[in-house]
């Protein structure tokens, strides 16, 4: 089983109106180029989006995520 320390993890937050489409395209691209992987996703009531994302330590020379 994977540990913790086996990841890293970072933090994005997409703003309100954003549409759900938009927003899975964003996520998408980042999983794409960066080798990054949706750990969790909360949907707040003002319609923001935080969103933490993982990839496996061994993948840090890839980039950051950026929204």
């Amino acid at each position: 089983m994977d540990t913790p320390g086996d990841y890293e993890f970072a933090p994005l937050r997409i703003p309100p109106g954003t549409s759900r489409s938009a927003a899975a395209t964003m996520l998408s691209l980042q999983s794409d180029i960066g080798g990054w992987e949706l750990a969790r996703l909360q949907l707040h009531a003002d319609g923001t989006r935080k969103v933490i994302m993982r990839r496996r330590a061994r993948l840090s020379y890839l980039p950051k995520p950026v929204i």
